[in-house]
């Protein structure tokens, strides 16, 4: 059905339809015009570098000093390069957008898209010396890479991605009298090699062979040489263009021939560019410029020609090939299936049909119905078919009216699912901002879907179109705050003032939808321009201590390094704070900073115990911390073996501190020691191998008393003050240990027992003696009387005790032991016992 909609930019190549899309009308410089210059463009929308041509004569304007130009793709001026070094070979783009110059020395200089240099290095020693001939800036799956050839027809490869600057030697040209006149590089995974034209023949230079390999016989139709020749931009077909016009189409490897056409034309063309399928990843056609036209030409060897200004430049795209020239910036790209279904005459698809009934309904016709009951059961595929077309558009009015198209259509389908087409809008409208000509990116949708929305965002902020980039990250459900981020960092090299600086990034930044951004990495971009003072001011608003560390080091904020590794309420942040700091301070100050931080000293005190005695006794020094101090010289003291000669400091150092029950026990404690060396060398000669050395003074006294010294016993008891009860004690385990019980009666006897008789009674029964035992039970309390007759198996004595004092309880227990005695008279006096206390209850 005929739908004259949109279709005046179409053209054939039997069979195919192609369109010819208007881009931009560029608004170059007033002093630019491209037929005398050398014309760059990075792919993807990506900016456009020129330069005047050497090989042109101009009459110059202003100054004759070479000047690289950059410029979006609206023809807006991004930036300028003056050229101060040698002759300029080649430029090209990376695909980070990154503006490589190649020159006569083999030197690589790499600008960004603003002219500021980034980077330089030499491509080979031997290129440098031999000269640079010609260069290729080519792209690969490890990154861009550039080839240059020498005057020797030497060919060297370098990746740029690579750290590795050292470049590769491709194998030699096989020998001829004849020169190269064209080259390429292909790129087949992760390969590179290079296909040179000479005379009639095909060479091909492939790593790790020692010579090209020689291709002839290409060509059916007769010619002199090849003076061109062509890659696809998937790099999978080859085109060549022979002296008398001849084009050759096929294969990479050239083992495929898909045409061989006359052209006619005997001018020398200036660029061939392979037109890319929207649908797939094949290639059907090429395009030739040539001064003032351009010709189309498919592999079936049908053509089409267009007229234009002189200055005709093509940029090889993956879904077209761009069009430049002095007044135009076009694209011409495969006809999308789906556009064709749509808008081509005649067409009987059912989104040709949904179209057309839209807009009937916007009439308010009845052919609407007609129209829609022609495939109302293949109104999914028309809806789906009216979404995908709005995404190849670049008119808005016709992006809108496909649309609205699948907006009408979706509403006959039950339960249809609509995040395909909300999906669409938002890209469509991320796309159309992209393209708008303050912005000057013009990527198709299927570029959009390889660059993937990240990127994009990535060239937006490096453009620094941060409000665009944030709104297009909204839109897309993206981060946005690491967009805020480069705001950041653009107003912290290019606001001078400081207050206002923080003030706008805190207003920015306080939006609780924006998560994940560091004021650290701000503040350190504020140092690295030179800029302490807005540094401090950001790092104070960063909410986690524990990242403001490592700046506030680098700043020499040494006290605010201390307080926030502490505030952290990480240990070993601070451990590394404080050896950090240590470092590059004077002890003194050091020691007084980490003093007001309590935690912070405690941390340093911990470390230098294990690593630096010395440093330990600094800060207790410093501090005056006496009891500290004492006990440092103590445990140095106890590890050296010199506890005895640094006793008195010890002591000293607790008297400073105030702590006199520490002093008063390290005296007590030299005295003991000099009383045991006394000791030692007293009883050593009388009792042989015997020490005092080391014990404490109750095993002093114990010792004593196992030799039978029991007034040196008692003299240490009074020196040393030894309570009494701790004597009696030693005393009467000391008797029993020896079975001396006549001792033990008259020491109980000596005076009234300060501990009483029960330890008299346990070391008895100790040592098996009940004999001795009830010497001294007899002494015991009369309530505790019952429980010893027990301990000593004396229950006839244990019952009477036990019925004297009414303990009811002690009763019952001796029942319990002589019922398993067996013991019958007992029993029954302890059955009679019971009642009687029982009733006297």
């Amino acid at each position: 059905m005929p739908i004259m909609y949109n279709t005046g930019d179409w053209f054939v190549l039997r069979p195919t339809t192609y369109r010819k899309l208007d881009l931009y009308t560029p608004e170059w410089p007033l002093d630019l015009d491209l037929e005398y210059m050398t014309v760059a463009c990075a792919p993807y929308g990506g900016p456009i570098a020129v330069t005047r041509d050497p090989n042109k004569i101009v009459p110059v304007k202003g100054t004759a000093k070479p000047l690289i130009r950059i410029l979006d793709t609206a023809g807006q001026e991004l930036g300028k390069v003056w050229w101060n070094h040698g002759r300029l070979i080649s430029m090209g783009w990376s695909d980070a957008e990154e503006l490589i110059c190649v020159q006569e020395d083999a030197l690589v200089f790499i600008y960004d898209m603003f002219g500021n240099e980034k980077e330089s290095y030499c491509i080979s020693q031997e290129a440098s010396e031999t000269k640079v001939l010609d260069a290729k800036i080519f792209q690969s799956t490890a990154g861009t890479g550039i080839a240059v050839m020498t005057t020797k027809y030497r060919i060297f490869l370098k990746h740029t991605s690579s750290k590795d600057f050292r470049s590769r030697l491709l194998p030699e040209i096989p020998k001829s009298i004849s020169n190269c006149t064209c080259w390429e590089i292909v790129t087949e995974d992760r390969n590179s090699y290079c296909l040179l034209g000479r005379e009639r023949e095909i060479i091909k230079l492939f790593p790790g062979e020692s010579v090209g390999s020689i291709i002839r016989n290409l060509f059916d139709k007769p010619f002199e040489r090849i003076i061109l020749m062509s890659v696809s931009y998937n790099h999978k077909n080859l085109a060549l263009y022979t002296n008398n016009g001849i084009v050759w189409m096929g294969s990479i490897d050239m083992k495929q021939k898909y045409c061989e056409f006359d052209t006619g034309r005997k001018d020398v063309p200036k660029q061939i560019e392979w037109i890319m399928n929207i649908d797939n990843d094949q290639s059907e056609a090429i395009v030739i410029s040539y001064p003032s036209f351009l010709l189309a030409v498919n592999v079936n060897g049908d053509k089409n020609l267009f007229t234009y200004d002189p200055a005709i430049f093509l940029v090889a795209e993956m879904d077209g090939v761009r069009i430049l020239t002095n007044t135009t910036h076009e694209m011409i790209q495969k006809l999308p299936k789906c556009v064709h279904n749509i808008f081509a005459i005649n067409s009987q698809e059912p989104s040709s049909f949904l179209f057309e009934a839209q807009k009937k309904f916007q009439e308010k016709s009845h052919q609407a119905d007609e129209y829609l009951s022609l495939f109302r059961d293949r109104m999914n595929v028309a809806v789906d078919e009216c979404v995908e077309a709005a995404g190849y558009e670049f008119c808005t009015t016709t992006q809108k009216c496909l649309m609205r198209t699948a907006y009408f259509g979706k509403g006959f389908i039950p339960s249809h699912n609509p995040d395909e087409y909300i999906r669409m809008l938002r890209i469509l409208r991320v796309l159309n901002a992209l393209r708008d000509p303050r912005i000057a990116i013009p990527l198709t949708l299927k570029q959009f879907q390889h660059l993937h929305p990240e990127i994009i965002l990535a060239r937006l902020v490096f453009r620094k179109y941060y409000a665009i980039a944030i709104q297009v990250a909204k839109h897309l459900k993206l981060p946005e705050s690491w967009i805020l981020e480069h705001w950041a960092y653009h107003k912290v090299i290019n606001d001078k003032n400081d207050i206002e600086v923080a003030r706008k990034i805190t207003e920015k930044f306080k939006n609780p939808s924006v998560e994940g951004i560091s004021f650290c990495n701000i503040a350190e971009k504020a140092h690295s321009a030179g800029r302490d003072e807005l540094a401090i001011k950001l790092l104070e608003l960063e909410p986690r201590t524990s990242l403001q560390v490592p700046l506030l080091l680098k700043l020499g904020k040494y006290n605010r390094a201390v307080q926030s590794a502490t505030q952290s309420g990480d240990t070993e942040l601070v451990a590394t704070v404080l050896l950090e700091i240590k470092k590059k301070m004077m002890l003194t100050n050091f020691h007084m900073i980490i003093r007001e931080y309590p935690m912070a000293l405690n941390i340093y005190k911990k470390i230098m115990n294990e690593w630096s005695r010395t440093a330990l006794y600094d800060i207790y020094n410093s501090e005056d911390d006496q009891k500290s101090i004492a006990e440092y010289h103590f445990r140095n003291a106890i590890e050296s073996n010199t506890l005895e000669s640094n006793l008195s400091i010890i002591a000293n150092s607790y008297t400073q501190g105030r702590r006199n029950i520490e002093a008063e026990l390290c005296s007590d404690t030299s005295k003991l020691m000099k009383l045991q060396k006394s000791l030692n060398n007293k009883y050593s000669s009388i009792y042989g191998h015997v020490t005092f050395l080391g014990l404490s003074i109750h095993e002093t006294m114990e010792r004593l008393l196992d030799l039978g010294e029991l007034k040196e016993a008692e003299k240490i008891k009074s020196d040393f003050k030894v309570p009494d009860r701790r004597y009696w004690w030693l005393r009467i385990i000391n008797l029993s240990n020896k079975y001396k019980w006549e001792d033990l009666e008259k020491f109980a006897k000596s005076k009234k027992s300060p501990i009483g008789y029960e330890p008299f009674v346990e070391v008895c029964l100790k040592q098996n003696n009940l004999t001795e035992a009830r010497k001294y039970i007899h002494k015991c309390r009369d309530d505790r009387k019952p429980h010893w007759y027990i301990r000593a198996e004396l229950y006839e004595e244990a019952v009477d005790s036990a019925f004297e004092q009414r303990d009811i309880n002690a009763l019952y227990v001796i029942q319990q032991k002589a019922n398993s005695l067996g013991n019958r008279q007992l029993l029954d006096k302890i059955n009679t016992y019971i009642p009687m206390l029982s009733s006297k209850k």
